[in-house]
């Protein structure tokens, strides 16, 4: 990011660096030096500093890969890898406006389950979520709830996010249970959220507890978390030919209000007082 006062920071980047080596735990895939890659990492923002945007909102995006090359054939465990990262300048997510999204409940197809690999940061599990996302789109959806894979009716997480509710004065997420990712933007809300003492809760909540909740008019809001959007309102639900709107369709003010702080620190123009962002160079 680069911030008001011409640096060019990145947020939480060892969280992230640490993701992607529990990421290699699960794929058989040896870890990676954390130190030598984030210095390796900042060489490289400093050698493209000059394609960092400066509009507000944009940024560059980090991808790092790490890809089997062994010369075979078959089906085991690579012995050699190579390691390589991407930068990719990012525009503004909310060019249109910080807009709620209408989300369709998936009760038809999952994207992991108990025992698999759901809670890695692999292209095996977005590949899995491409025909639920593409029938959601054509049917006026931005994006698909997942539900668990087993009885179809805990909730999990949302496309590439993680999902919270604010019910009845409670901010509630579902607990990590090994098919959902753990994102870092999730860490970020909720340990905002306990330091603002809100009530939080790590949990299982089905798809049947949300629609009760907005049934008896204790449910506030909804949104998602992710890196790229950061937060996301979610305005509209639709699950088994039901439809529920939250909060009249409109962003709410504790979505709007992690968005501020999160944004704020990434930004700089609020303080960062947990110490998530690493300055990498001066612009």
């Amino acid at each position: 990011f680069k911030t008001h006062d011409d640096r060019l920071v990145v947020f939480r980047i060892r969280d992230y660096l640490q993701r992607f080596n529990r990421s290699a735990d699960i794929l058989c895939i040896p870890n990676t030096d954390v130190d030598q890659v984030q210095a390796g990492l900042f060489k490289l923002l400093e050698l493209d500093k000059r394609f960092l945007p400066g509009k507000l909102g944009t940024s560059i995006y980090i991808r790092p890969f790490i890809i089997a090359t062994d010369p075979f054939v078959g089906v085991r465990c690579s012995n050699t890898f190579k390691l390589f990262i991407i930068l990719s300048p990012s525009g503004t997510y909310y060019a249109e406006g910080f807009n709620p999204v209408g989300i369709r409940v998936e009760d038809k197809y999952v994207r992991a389950v108990p025992g698999g690999i759901g809670e890695a940061k692999t292209p095996a599990n977005y590949a899995a979520s491409l025909r639920a996302q593409i029938e959601a789109k054509h049917d006026g959806y931005s994006q698909v709830l997942w539900l668990d894979g087993v009885e179809r009716k805990y909730i999990e997480e949302v496309g590439t996010s993680n999902i919270f509710f604010k019910i009845n004065d409670e901010l509630i997420t579902p607990a990590l249970n090994g098919s959902i990712l753990g994102g870092i933007t999730r860490r970020t809300v909720l340990e905002l959220a306990r330091a603002w003492g809100m009530k939080v809760s790590e949990r299982q909540i089905s798809i049947d507890e949300v629609f009760a909740a907005h049934e008896n008019g204790t449910l506030q809001e909804a949104f998602a978390s992710g890196t790229a959007a950061v937060i996301s309102p979610v305005g509209e639900l639709s699950w088994k030919n039901k439809k529920l709107i939250i909060n009249n369709n409109k962003t709410g003010p504790t979505a709007q209000k992690f968005f501020d702080e999160i944004a704020g620190i990434q930004y700089g123009t609020l303080p960062d007082s947990h110490g998530w962002v690493n300055t990498v160079t001066k612009l």
